[in-house]
């Protein structure tokens, strides 16, 4: 396909789409996470573009408007899964480079896993392997540093929170965001609806048959872990080479928080420049 995109759909699903750089250049296919939307990738996308690579960054569901179902189990890892693969098919582009941070992470590590026929390579930062993640989960403090998690599976206490913002924007400043990506990325979150869809992605979990997201990636992998990251300690990140049968490159950001499409675009672009190849 050679022209733009600015939608695709699912299921009856209508999901937005940034589509920026060279129309004839690599495909690079990024995946944003919570509570942030593409913007995210708005310091990253443009030195991509310089490289010569074309970037598509969608609103996933729960954040696009036409794409927020009520219901936890429609926010199921492999729902998840399926929006990117038809984001791909659908653009026609052939194989992409995946990248994903947070919850884009989580579902690239499956997508890669899954469809090896769609991805070129893959890039995961902060979040490890599902696989990992369980794992640190029940060998390392990772499940202190995952309290959230838990609070975010009360019923609608957690939209309150954010449609409030005090809270939630200390959170975020506590976290290292800065607090002009908190200013950014906070305010759509007090629309009940984009919040619930947020929040349903964590509901989901105990919906999620790990087994199916678990499954080995056999494509060149590319992880970025940061030591400041107070959501992800590091147990998981190194477990995640466990579950890579490819090339595979593990790379830690010194003094980075969490937010490491904002916070470090261009060492993440110098990572990348000798990973999508």
């Amino acid at each position: 396909m050679s022209e733009r995109i600015a939608t695709f759909t699912r299921a009856g699903l209508i999901f937005d789409v940034r589509d920026a750089g060279p129309l004839d250049g690599a495909p690079v296919v990024l995946l944003h996470g919570f509570p942030q939307d593409s913007r995210s990738w708005d310091r990253l996308a443009p030195l991509l573009h310089r490289r010569g690579f074309r970037t598509l960054a969608p609103d996933l569901r729960g954040c696009s408007v036409g794409a927020r179902p009520h219901l936890r189990r429609a926010y199921r890892s492999a729902e998840l899964n399926q929006d990117v693969v038809a984001l791909i098919e659908q653009a026609g582009l052939g194989p992409v480079h995946l990248v994903g941070h947070d919850w884009g992470a989580a579902v690239a590590w499956g997508v890669a896993a899954q469809r090896p026929d769609h991805v070129r390579t893959l890039t995961a930062l902060s979040v490890p392997h599902p696989a990992a993640f369980v794992r640190a989960l029940l060998t390392s403090s990772q499940i202190v540093k995952s309290w959230y998690m838990l609070l975010y599976q009360l019923p609608w206490l957690p939209e309150r929170l954010f449609a409030s913002g005090q809270v939630i924007r200390r959170a975020l400043l506590g976290t290292g965001m800065s607090a002009e990506v908190v200013d950014r990325d906070l305010p759509p979150m007090r629309e009940k609806s984009r919040a619930r869809g947020g929040l349903n992605w964590y509901r989901a979990m105990a919906l999620t048959t790990w087994r199916a997201t678990a499954g080995k990636v056999r494509v060149p992998t590319l992880h970025v872990w940061s030591d400041g990251d107070t959501a992800l300690g590091r147990v998981g990140a190194e477990l995640s080479a466990r579950y890579v049968d490819a090339p595979y490159a593990f790379e830690t950001l010194r003094g980075v928080s969490h937010w490491i499409p904002d916070e470090a675009p261009d060492q993440v672009d110098e990572l990348l420049a000798r990973h999508l190849v």
